[in-house]
């Protein structure tokens, strides 16, 4: 079977050579896990794999994590594959026998399976240089849990001259040896929003002196609700949760301040002004029925993602997997930050697919290593597809 690039498939076989390796060096990472912008160990592990590869790590002005590359042995496009190396405040409540050795922390969410994978394809690369028709770039981001890092990558213009970008998250719901993949929506736009209301207090034997932000802030959750069910069109895919509600602190006293958050998701980007709108106006048209006043923070934590139809196609035409249409996710990822200056394609990758499997920012998740090969195989024949489709556009 033939492949967009020149030559014949791989077999899974071929990404097999350095398996052992390769899944000694995830269960490393795994056993030491590091929270975001706090990745020097990491960054460190990395760089010390890559020189003893002899593979050329570029200078970027990143605190945490690092941009390496390898050239073909003719010119042409450049493009980047990108993993996350950030675990997560978790504290471990698995059996494996290589569970993390720091307390609370914990790659939670597979960014150990994720950075394997790449190292894996890296260490392909190097051996199979010559059908690379242009430069790979290799992109391990820092702090993805944060939503902060693929901003700090672009900021320090870390992916000057980067014409497309790939990445994929593992997916325990799918099962391994699986890849779910379209053009279009992948994962949901994360935002954050707090609510602060301010009342007036009183003792609690007499509420007519006061301004009970209590009861604004009961009467302002229900009314949020209202937000999708009546102004979203009931075909996209929207959620608002308050996820957290604080206010007073004594049995016996009305406080006088109160305080709601908590997170919107959704996939269309018209539909964030609308939600937005609804929100603020809601919350602050309730506060003054009852005398108070609100602020009101709103924070982008990631964009929804979205994949180029033309680069998914050059994608899926290479991969010798299965691949199944996704199952759109309301979690956020900050590849989509990328796709705002970059096209790019993100995927998910099954890592466990048992009914009971624990999902992400659990503390049983559980990622299999047999995903890694996957993985593997996802970079390099979508690296590949890439650059070759970019060949083409070219000419």
């Amino acid at each position: 079977m033939t492949g967009l690039y020149e030559g014949e498939k791989m077999s899974n076989n071929e990404y097999l050579t350095h398996l052992t390796e390769i899944t000694e060096i995830r269960h490393y990472l795994h056993q030491h896990p590091e929270v975001s912008n706090q990745e020097f160990e990491t960054t460190k592990k990395i760089k010390e794999l890559l020189a003893k590869w002899d593979v050329e790590v570029l200078t970027t002005n990143l605190n945490t994590g690092l941009l390496a590359e390898i050239k073909g042995p003719t010119k042409g496009p450049i493009i980047a594959l990108r993993t996350d190396i950030d675990a997560l405040p978790v504290q471990e409540k698995t059996e494996l026998a290589f569970k993390s050795q720091t307390a609370n922390v914990m790659h939670a969410c597979g960014h150990d399976l994720h950075m394997a994978s790449l190292l894996g394809a890296i260490r392909y690369f190097k051996e199979h240089q010559e059908l690379i028709k242009g430069t790979i770039r290799f992109l391990f981001q820092p702090a993805e849990e944060t939503g902060s890092g693929a901003n700090q990558v672009l900021e320090k213009n870390v992916l000057a001259g980067v014409q497309a970008i790939v990445g994929f998250h593992n997916n325990p719901n799918i099962p391994v040896g699986t890849i779910a993949l379209q053009a279009g929506p992948m994962m949901a736009g994360c935002y954050k929003f707090e609510i602060k209301i301010k009342g007036k207090g009183s003792h609690g034997a007499k509420p007519e002196k006061s301004r009970d932000p209590i009861v604004t802030l009961a009467t302002i959750v229900s009314s949020l609700q209202t937000i999708v069910s009546r102004n979203i069109n009931p075909q996209d895919a929207v959620v608002v949760s308050v996820t957290h509600v604080n206010a007073g602190s004594v049995w016996n006293v009305i406080p006088n301040e109160a305080v709601l958050g908590g997170t919107v998701r959704l996939f269309n980007l018209q539909n964030t002004a609308i939600v937005k709108q609804h929100l603020d106006e809601l919350a602050q048209n309730i506060a003054a029925a009852y005398g108070q006043s609100v602020s009101i923070e709103w924070e982008e934590r990631t964009l929804p993602i979205a994949n180029d139809e033309k680069l998914t196609q050059a994608v899926l035409s290479n991969l010798n997997v299965p691949v199944i249409k996704p199952t759109l996710s309301m979690a956020g990822e900050d590849f989509a930050t990328y796709q705002k200056e970059i096209p790019g394609v993100f995927a998910f990758v099954g890592s466990n697919g048992k009914t009971n499997a624990a999902d992400w920012h659990n503390p049983n998740f559980v990622g299999l290593d047999e995903t890694i090969p996957t993985g593997i195989e996802y970079f390099v024949e979508s690296g590949l597809g890439l650059l070759q489709y970019l060949n083409q556009a070219d000419k």
